[in-house]
């Protein structure tokens, strides 16, 4: 039973990794994509810990935990730790790391780890194998991780082609920020909605974007270490 239940966690982290992977024109080492998965998963429970520190002070606060501003910091601590988790395994690695499309590629790898054991917990807390439940996390929250991280790789990407370390840092955290808000803006409307249309439409159209930014960075072009986006 607990190999089914796992199995089913894994299912829509796997089903929208062979999708994105399948964007990528040269493909990239199979060791590097599972090192970069494992890094997300493992940033995880890193996340859980601050997000539980985080939860715990707004409640001896007596804080809402589910207004915007609390919600904003949350998602900021995801995003920030699945780029770490790219970001470390593959920044140094030039031989690999040396197409504007590498950028969103590892992210959304990254935030499918991420996203992976998130589903295995939710599908463990509710203890029925269920392909519902597997469904709703490969439409809702899985999708969610790919299309804010595909940003933040495409920020990421694009950051690549200023060699002024002003420019670099600006246009990080442009996409850190696009990132965050968009995953706010996803739980606010689980929260406020009764069903989930408004957040499925929400998701749909921004992956068209993130679909539109694949396509873009595979017609760019590097040379001498410098990625020309246009």
């Amino acid at each position: 039973m607990n190999y089914l239940l796992i199995i089913i966690g894994l299912l829509p982290s796997f089903a929208w990794l062979t999708f994105y992977l399948e964007e990528d024109p040269h493909p990239e080492p199979k060791k590097l994509i599972f090192y970069t998965f494992l890094a997300g998963a493992a940033s995880t429970f890193i996340v859980l810990g601050l997000q539980l520190l985080f939860s715990n002070w707004l409640a001896a606060k007596n804080l809402n935990q589910f207004a915007f501003l609390p919600m904003l910091v949350l998602a900021g601590i995801e995003e920030l730790f699945k780029f770490l988790a790219a970001y470390l395994v593959v920044s140094n690695n030039r031989k690999e790391f040396n197409e504007p499309i590498d950028a969103m590629i590892y992210m959304v790898v990254a935030a499918l780890g991420f996203a992976a054991v998130e589903n295995i917990a939710v599908v463990f807390k509710s203890g029925v194998p269920s392909i519902e439940t597997a469904s709703l996390r490969f439409i809702g929250a899985t999708l969610l991780h790919s299309i804010s991280s595909g940003l933040l790789g495409y920020y990421w990407a694009r950051s690549l082609s200023h060699y002024e370390i002003g420019q670099k840092i600006r246009l990080a955290l442009v996409g850190f920020l696009a990132a965050t808000l968009l995953h706010t803006i996803f739980n606010f409307l689980i929260i406020i909605s009764e069903h989930l249309v408004a957040p499925t439409i929400f998701l749909i159209i921004f992956a068209l974007f993130i679909l539109y930014d694949f396509e873009k960075l595979k017609r760019c072009k590097q040379t001498d270490n410098k990625i020309n986006i246009n």
